[in-house]
């Protein structure tokens, strides 16, 4: 008991040294719990600010197996009791003009309680036949309030009827109703129900009822009327009804907190690899006391004990730092967002997650601290006689370190292999990827832990590498890198944890590119254009249409396509024929082949969509006949690709669909915008559109508007992960802050000793700061060795063909950004060695 009371007493003296042994510990604490008051305040602000079914609707009549009649929703404002009420509906009608493209006609009051949306410019519809449009939806169809947009009604979408436009409005943020595609309008629900037809289904139909009137009363005159009109709907309660819709946009974001937590637990295991790697650094600068100790006659368990309890007590105070910082920052968040705008529930105080947060610290902590005590307390008493920077600069593993990590690295190769084994073949069916991927994850872990255990070994290799820079640039350099290659215990603990992070973000980045570059290829397939007018019906456009589209200065790379319906090979399975010159689309570079190339692509030479090349049963270099009537035509299959442009089947030369008796004249263009933005998309797509007369069967496509939600799904997955890895690595360079702190602290017999034989101020804190820098440059080198393997292999593991892209620069980039961050870390640390003085740093007792 009284040595663990003189241990807890030395390290409660030695402040500096308890928060730096900490700091991993104090980072890993507000991270998470950070996050719990990040969940806490993300669901109060939903809670607070979600608006699907209006606060003032008191009833609802829905969430039934069926939805509510059409024919009983006018008699609804008839039932006693009800002040006012409303139907929540869609009606999608096809536009006559633009022909091709449709309108989404949304239910909404437009004005009182009961209302999601408001108007911005003009009036809200309040007769049949009229409606409100999106900003958006008039700036796209250029209709102004007093025009009329020209729809078709009815059940067989045959009946003209036009629509006045009498004003403009916002766009409701969490409405129940969202329309499907097409441009969006909103009108009461009489005028939405009567363009829908018969067939229109009813979401629900809210009701605010007079003051006073009786709720249970009121619901089941509801229920009756809607009974008695042949409907199967539930009446529930205004409140009980937003509560569940906010429970389901809560429940929305779960995912990304249990995403959230698992890399929350990777930040953790960093955090103990940096606790670890702290205090072992810590107790061999402190071996001559320990030693001092079991000379005296101080026992190993006692010794341990004592260790572990300093540990304890250093979880303790870095946790109590951490959760401290977490509540503060979380609650004034909320007051400085809403200085920008933004509208966010202050998260309070959790008290019980506080607690076990804190004590997670505290556990977290003791587990970091076991070996590196136990390891101390095996020190011989000889230790006593060396000095403790000897200590410190121990080389080498044990034996037993060593055969453990052979082995780790053994089983990792192990499982990869079994996992190359069963990577599956292409198009391979009832593929089932997890097993797969877990042995990989697996394999990584293993790797990973390989690399912990034989990380002294493979510094010095590893450094006459990276290192080799700063011997050539001078002293400093060479002083600096000595002082890596001189501790490589040291050096391994600090980069393995790098190591970690920059596996993941590796991974990562290795796997957003391939994606990326794949995703990219099939949209620029898909979605070659930013424009694709094409012809309902297969028949020629008007030559007029295709000339006006040609001069417009709104529209860039008009390329006109001809298509044909043609069988393919002896199965005489019909696929689309399309002779347009790839070439020539701006898209031309991203197009992919799954086999073969585009480049060869000519007369009497076709390329295959992946469908049509199965069905016809064959491949690149195979001959294949194209039918159409009585006429064939033989081509050679120069390339297959996994989607291709404008719905086509075979990409074949005009030359091949002449022999076939296609037709002269295109069926269809392709065009860019010539301006970039909203503005220059929507001056196109009016050109586009003024030239499709009445009768026209013609439809227009904006292509652009898919290739924009697939690219922003892209970077906000991509951008979501990095954020989450970056936990990882912001305790990594907390790591290398606090050991190069801590050496600073336990080295200034050294420092003194190289200040002393003429080093200045300048260059002992440049040589500190750059080896800083050289326990990044380690960790960023270890990281990629992993990370470049693992990511090709998960890659191919999921199934998902994907063309292997390695982001050379982002890779790189990654590598000097963490050299340069692990330098900023230990940048002040190296200013407070070249501060101390050489002769009070020459009085230090090692």
């Amino acid at each position: 008991m009284s040595m663990m009371r003189t241990q807890l007493t030395a390290a409660l003296h030695k402040p500096v040294r308890l928060l730096l042994t900490g700091l991993a510990v104090t980072v890993a604490a507000f991270v998470v719990f950070g996050t719990v008051l990040a969940q806490r305040a993300l669901e109060h602000t939903i809670l607070d600010t979600h608006h699907g079914t209006p606060a003032a609707a008191d009833l609802v009549v829905g969430n039934g197996d069926l939805p509510p009649s059409a024919a009983a929703v006018a008699t609804v404002r008839d039932v006693p009791g009800v002040a006012d009420s409303t139907a929540r509906t869609s009606a999608y009608l096809p536009l006559r003009r633009p022909a091709g493209t449709g309108l989404s006609v949304t239910s909404d009051p437009g004005k009182g309680p009961l209302a999601l949306v408001h108007v911005v410019r003009g009036s809200y519809p309040d007769a049949p036949g009229e409606i409100a449009l999106t900003e958006r939806s008039a700036s796209r169809l250029d209709a102004g309030i007093g025009d009329t947009v020209a729809v078709l009604t009815g059940p067989e979408a045959d009946r003209p009827a036009s629509l006045k436009v009498t004003g403009v409005t916002d766009a409701p943020a969490g409405a129940l109703v969202q329309g499907y595609d097409g441009e969006q309008a909103y009108a009461p629900d009489s005028t939405a129900i009567s363009l829908g037809g018969p067939e229109v289904y009813i979401n629900q139909v809210e009701v605010r009822l007079d003051a006073g009137a009786d709720e249970a009363k009121v619901g089941a005159a509801l229920r009756t009327v809607f009974a008695d009109a042949g409907g199967g709907s539930e009446v529930a309660t205004g409140a009980e009804t937003r509560r569940e819709e906010q429970q389901r946009a809560v429940d929305e974001y779960r995912l990304l907190f249990v995403i959230i937590t698992v890399f929350e637990a990777v930040a953790v295991l960093a955090a103990m690899l940096v606790a670890t790697s702290t205090f072992r650094i810590v107790f061999a600068q402190r071996m001559r006391q320990l030693a001092l100790l079991r000379a005296v006659g101080a026992d190993r368990k006692p010794l341990v004990r004592a260790l572990a309890a300093e540990g304890a007590l250093t979880g303790a105070v870095a946790g109590t730092a951490g959760v401290a910082v977490a509540l503060v920052v979380g609650n004034v968040l909320p007051g400085v967002l809403g200085l920008f705008g933004v509208r966010m529930a202050s998260p309070g105080l959790p008290l019980g997650p506080a607690l076990a947060v804190l004590a997670g610290a505290v556990a977290m902590t003791v587990v970091a601290v076991l070996s590196p005590a136990a390891g101390a307390a095996r020190v011989s008493p000889l230790e006593a006689l060396r000095s403790a920077s000897t200590t410190a600069g121990q080389q080498g593993i044990s034996r037993t370190r060593a055969i453990g990590g052979l082995l780790l690295a053994g089983g990792a190769l192990a499982l990869a292999a079994l996992a190359i084994s069963q990577l599956p073949e292409p198009n391979e069916p009832n593929y089932d990827a997890l097993p797969v991927m877990l042995l990989i994850v697996f394999s990584g872990a293993m790797a990973y832990f390989a690399l912990v255990a034989l990380g002294p070994v493979l510094v010095r290799p590893i450094l006459r590498v990276v290192g080799w820079p700063l011997r050539k640039a001078g002293p400093i350099g060479r002083l600096a890198v000595g002082g890596v290659g001189g501790a490589t215990r040291r050096a391994a603990a600090v980069s393995v944890v790098v190591a970690l992070g920059v596996t993941m973000i590796g991974v990562l980045l290795v796997g957003a590119s391939s994606v990326r570059t794949t995703v990219e290829g099939q949209v620029a397939a898909t979605a070659p254009s930013d424009f694709w007018l094409s012809s309902d019906e297969g028949e020629p456009l008007p030559p007029a249409m295709v000339k006006k589209a040609g001069e417009a200065k709104a529209l860039t790379r008009v390329l006109p396509e001809r298509s044909a319906a043609v069988a393919v090979g002896a199965a005489q399975q019909e696929h689309l024929a399309v002779d347009l010159d790839l070439r020539r689309l701006s898209t031309w570079d991203q197009l992919q082949a799954g086999g073969g190339s585009l480049d060869d692509l000519g007369p009497g030479k076709a390329a295959l969509a992946e469908f049509a090349a199965q069905d016809a049963g064959v491949g690149v270099g195979d001959k294949v006949t194209l039918t159409r009537g009585e006429r064939s035509t033989q081509v050679e299959v120069v390339a297959v690709l996994a989607a291709a442009p404008v719905n086509a089947g075979i990409l074949t030369a005009a030359a091949d669909l002449d022999r076939l008796g296609v037709p002269a004249g295109p069926t269809g263009l392709l065009a860019d915008a010539a301006a970039s933005g909203e503005q220059g998309r929507t001056d196109a797509l009016q050109v586009l559109n003024s030239g499709i007369g009445p009768k026209d069967k013609v439809s227009v496509r904006v292509l652009a508007d898919e290739r924009d939600d697939v690219d922003s799904f892209l970077r906000v997955l991509v951008g979501g992960a990095l954020a989450l890895i970056s936990l990882t690595v912001a305790i990594s360079i907390t790591g290398v802050g606090s050991t190069t702190a801590l050496s600073v602290v336990e080295r200034v017999r050294e420092a003194g000793l190289l200040r002393a034989v003429g080093l200045s101020r300048r260059g002992l804190s440049g040589a500190m700061t750059l080896e800083a820098a050289l326990y990044g440059a380690l960790g960023a080198t270890m990281g990629l060795l992993l990370a470049v393997p693992y990511s090709v292999l998960l890659l191919e593991a999921t199934g998902f063909e994907a063309t292997i892209d390695f982001p050379g620069f982002q890779l790189i980039g990654v590598l000097l950004a963490l050299t340069a961050l692990t330098a900023l870390a230990g940048v002040l640390p190296a200013r407070r060695a070249a501060r101390v003085s050489p002769v009070v740093a020459l009085a230090v007792d090692g």
